[in-house]
């Protein structure tokens, strides 16, 4: 009895795993697709109103040399990190312009997390 128990708990914790991995994870369109953190990025039907916000802040944009892409890493100096209102939900990430896109960045690594087009 006690196996029995024991093996229908790991084939419950098994199953309950995956659906658990696809719960915190978002797909974002636009060619390639991204994973990134449920609750961490600006969703899709919130991207007008976010891209309309940041053009009425005038924040300065940046220019970089490198392509703006979700993963590459900002320098770090010379580049303003802004908070994202909350009224676009929770999220532990800043936003900036860089090269005209308006992009999520983790501010401690200072790594794009999402592109908003």
């Amino acid at each position: 009895m006690r196996n029995m128990i024991l093996a229908a708990a790991a084939v419950a914790s098994a199953l309950s795993a995956p659906m658990s991995a696809q719960a915190q994870t978002v797909g974002v369109g636009g060619g390639n697709t991204v994973v990134i953190e449920q609750g961490g990025g600006i969703i899709a039907d919130q991207r007008p109103a976010f891209r309309e916000y940041v053009v009425t802040q005038r924040v300065p944009a940046f220019t970089i040399q490198e392509r703006v892409v979700v993963g590459a890493v900002l320098p770090e100096a010379g580049v303003t990190y802004y908070d994202v209102p909350q009224r676009f939900g929770s999220t532990p990430y800043r936003y900036t312009v860089v090269n005209g896109a308006t992009v999520l960045v983790e501010p401690r690594s200072r790594r794009i997390v999402q592109v908003i087009d």
